[in-house]
């Protein structure tokens, strides 16, 4: 078996992404996702990619994987039979989450329902304090009891999450032990384990959604790994985390939390190899597949990163309202807004786009599977952005009627037709992703006049050009493989993973040598669990302290360098908070003290390089091999656009918008305010006109 045969699988809402690299060639598809089954949909692109390769699946020597699975399934809350015990006293710490509202003068404002209902909770007497010192010793009898009062119940699965576990685990493990004993066949997740941090609802949360969807990923990994040996790909696989590196099976069927926002994850992956290629130190990630839109900053080559995230938000997207999860995790933003995002007419006589989406099952209207009611799709369609013969390789058939009729039905009530009503639903999904890239942007404290954006996704080549006219933004790269550029991302990913623990320290009370052995700790856990995936590859340790303003509900992530981490240094740890503050808000706060609440290593081996990018020739117009009409939202109207096959362009080949640069598994809007030039690694790079 050669180790240079890899293979990256990417599940999405809509489509399965499968890309093969053998001798540095890449063979890509896009299979519709199997819901029922997912891995079917992999077995099926696994021999498509083969086939093109003219290799036999046994010649594959790793597979790298990403899977929607675990947020589908907490979004859909089709997870296992869960229960929670808990400390006596925070049965309902999940139900009460902040107590803040996320629509100050929503008067009717509902809040998301917890995962498990109260009676599915259950608590012990036992306490521990802020320090970690036991104030009321947890009885082990009382245990046995509890487990024989939950047996009848029949859960499949038990989040341990007791207060200040982080510091002190003793309780959590003495209630694992009684339960393998008690209940042997169910599986249990500690707070301690799964997510070592302060504050009790994201940590509790965190633990019951590790718990409520262990059975249901652990069963699909196992399914999966069989499948894949009966086909002959008997081969280890990895799985992609949400912090942008690569965990191993088994890693990833214990902890199946850290894989909620793994294929965005390969995606910012991705665009951060294309921004080492092109040495870009401030880009713009934009990943639009068929049911999400993603947005991420990359800043010096490297996504930024957070600890804290949500999933499912159920209020128009507003931060508060979905499930915080706390766990390491690439920071971007993530609304409903894709090819398959179903649009409607709301109350004041608006379109309104997504979060709902057609899914591959129907899919949108012009899949002609059943589905009625208009999305992205048929709007792109509609506007001439997509070919109804040659859309996703010529394997789907675009039914054009049917995106007019389910358009013209949405269009009715504002008497619009079916084109209008495209302009209309477009400017809208478009609005909502710029919208959101600024938001994200200021709360970052960016100005994205000074990015790049770098498209991928099935569906952001169709929507990036007019995203950057909205933006502001003068360039616009779309690489070689943007159809599949999660999958990509999971390949050029490195192995790696984050440990992390809350321990209050004010720099007043700064204690050197125990900062020193708390990291040294944190790399030694860390670099654990990367060496179930490579034995002997380097590895590096990143540090990273969480600090505050004392009195300031959050914090802000602080970089330290190994040498900074080995010999710590309480001057230094102010001066790098006050710069890194003063960045982000404009100035510091004289005469407070700091304080650091949490702490993390992350451990990696070398990401893959990119590849050296060339000098571009002189070249000439791209041969154009067809013309159609092209909806122009500027002028308002259709005007012709050239259509350039992508794989007649050489390095330096011009194409002036509007223009199409179509491809098997997606097409690249040109505007009429852009050009765009080929580089010489294949990347479409888009610029506005100059005069």
């Amino acid at each position: 078996m050669r180790n240079d045969i890899r293979m990256g699988v990417d599940i999405g809402g809509t489509f399965t992404d499968v890309v093969l690299e053998v001798d540095q060639d890449q063979f890509s598809t896009k299979v519709l996702t199997t819901y029922a089954a997912p891995e079917d949909a992999i077995i099926d692109g696994m021999h498509q990619v083969c086939a093109k390769a003219r290799i036999a699946p046994g010649q594959i020597a790793q597979i790298i994987h990403g899977t929607t699975l675990a947020t589908n399934a907490l979004i859909e809350r089709r997870g296992a039979k869960t229960a929670l015990i808990t400390t006596d006293g925070f049965r309902d710490v999940i139900e009460m989450r902040t107590e803040s509202r996320f629509e100050q003068y929503d008067l009717n404002l509902q809040l998301p329902e917890p995962l498990l209902p109260r009676q599915h909770r259950f608590t012990l007497k036992e306490r521990v304090d802020a320090q970690g010192n036991v104030l009321i010793a947890l009885d082990r009898t009382e245990v046995w009891a509890l487990a024989d009062e939950i047996k009848p119940y029949g859960f499949d699965s038990i989040a341990i999450g007791l207060i200040h576990a982080y510091l002190n685990d003793s309780h959590e493990q003495m209630i694992r032990d009684v339960l393998a004993e008690k209940l042997p066949g169910v599986m249990v997740s500690l707070s301690s384990e799964v997510s070592p941090q302060m504050r009790e609802y994201e940590r509790f949360n965190t633990t019951v959604a590790n718990a409520y969807i262990k059975p249901l990923m652990k069963s699909y990994l196992g399914r999966l790994k069989g499948r894949l040996t009966d086909e002959g790909a008997n081969c280890p696989i990895f799985l992609m985390h949400s912090g942008g590196g690569i965990i191993s099976l088994e890693s990833a069927a214990e902890f199946p939390v850290r894989l909620v926002e793994s294929g965005p994850a390969g995606g910012a992956v991705f665009a951060a190899n294309i921004a080492a290629r092109y040495g870009l130190n401030k880009v713009l990630s934009f990943d639009m597949g068929g049911t999400t839109a993603k947005i991420c900053l990359i800043k010096d080559q490297t996504p930024k990163t957070a600890r804290v995230f949500e999933v499912a938000r159920t209020y128009r997207f507003k931060k508060g309202s979905g499930m915080p999860i706390s766990i390491p995790v690439i920071d971007m933003v993530e609304i409903g807004a894709g090819g398959g995002s179903l649009a409607h007419v709301d109350a004041m006589q608006q379109i309104r786009v997504g979060p709902e989406s057609a899914g591959s099952e129907p899919g949108p209207a012009c899949y002609g599977r059943g589905g009625e009611r208009p999305a992205v799709t048929d709007a792109d369609l509609m506007l001439g952005k997509l070919d109804p013969d040659n859309f996703a390789g010529g394997s789907i058939k675009l039914h054009s009627d049917a995106s007019a009729m389910a358009l013209s039905t949405l269009g009715e009530p504002l008497e619009m037709d079916a084109q209008t009503a495209a302009f209309g639903l477009a400017e809208v999904v478009d609005e909502n992703m710029a919208n959101a890239a600024r938001v994200h942007a200021v709360e970052n404290g960016e100005d994205l006049a000074d990015y790049t954006m770098i498209a991928f996704g099935g569906a952001a080549p169709l929507h990036a050009g007019r995203l950057c006219e909205k933006l502001g933004v003068d360039r616009l790269l779309v690489p070689t493989g943007a159809g599949v550029g999660s999958a990509i991302g999971f390949l050029r990913a490195p192995f790696s993973f984050e440990a992390t623990r809350s321990v209050y320290m004010k720099l007043s009370d700064f204690a050197p040598d125990t900062v020193k052995n708390l990291l040294s700790e944190l790399e030694t856990e860390a670099t654990g669990f990367v060496r179930t995936c490579d034995a002997d590859a380097p590895i590096n340790a990143e540090y990273k302290v969480y600090m505050r303003y004392t009195g300031q509900g959050w914090e802000i992530p602080i970089q330290l360098t190994a040498a900074q981490a080995a010999n710590p240094d309480v001057k230094t740890f102010q001066t790098l908070f006050e710069a890194d503050y003063a960045t982000l808000f404009g100035r510091t706060v004289a005469g407070m003290d700091i304080e650091i609440t949490v702490w993390a290593v992350n451990s990696t081996t070398q990401a893959v390089a990119a590849d050296a990018l060339g000098d571009t020739p002189s070249g000439a117009s791209g041969a154009v091999a067809s013309k159609r009409a092209l909806f122009d939202p500027v002028a308002g109207a259709a005007s012709e656009a050239a259509v350039v096959l992508r794989n007649t362009l050489n390095p330096g080949d011009t194409v002036n918008g509007p223009a199409l640069i179509t491809e098997d598994e997606t097409t690249i809007v040109v505007p009429n305010s852009r050009t765009a030039i080929a580089r010489p690694d294949g990347t479409i790079d888009i610029t506005e006109k100059r005069t």
